[in-house]
């Protein structure tokens, strides 16, 4: 009878031992996304809408200096009347290179999201695949640096190149 208490025993501390040991696991989420080849191409969508806003006040500080240039070649052969309105257009469109300045970055931090967005979420899903297959407690990721001490853990970054077919 007690070498059935102490098996079961034994058994038991094993399970519950078992149960506590948890498996961790780092990945450089920086490397894993240089590897997609879907960055390279959000990189070269993300620089031509880049560009394409330069372009656009690029266009318009040369269309405000056109006109400057134009005003204050004629202001003394201008009437009063004429001389208000071209001021008034240099103003607005002093204000329009202003409001488009201003939104540019926003709308920059907007199409980087969009396009980048995707990605990042199949990277994600992956990860968390990875980690749910093999059995991971936690998985750590080192590009960020926030772990500045951690008992020995798996890289699964083979494992997750794997999963998205990345050599």
């Amino acid at each position: 009878m007690k070498l059935k208490q102490l098996a079961l025993i034994a058994v038991l501390l094993i399970s519950f031992s078992t149960a506590n040991a948890q498996k961790f696991g780092h990945i450089d989420s920086g490397d894993l996304l240089e590897l997609m080849p879907e960055v390279k191409g959000a990189d070269s969508s993300l620089a031509i809408y880049q560009k394409s806003l330069e372009d656009s006040y690029n266009n318009m500080i040369t269309e405000y200096q056109t006109k400057l240039a134009d005003f204050q070649k004629n202001e003394k052969t201008l009437q009063d009347y004429q001389k208000e309105l071209k001021q008034q257009e240099l103003l607005d469109l002093q204000n329009r290179i202003q409001s488009f300045q201003d939104g540019a970055q926003e709308k920059l931090q907007t199409k980087k999201q969009e396009i980048y967005s995707p990605i990042l979420k199949k990277a994600e899903d992956a990860v968390k695949a990875v980690a749910k297959e093999n059995g991971y407690a936690y998985v750590f990721d080192t590009s960020i640096g926030a772990v500045i001490y951690a008992q020995e853990a798996d890289d699964i970054m083979p494992l997750v190149k794997k999963k998205l077919n990345l050599k």
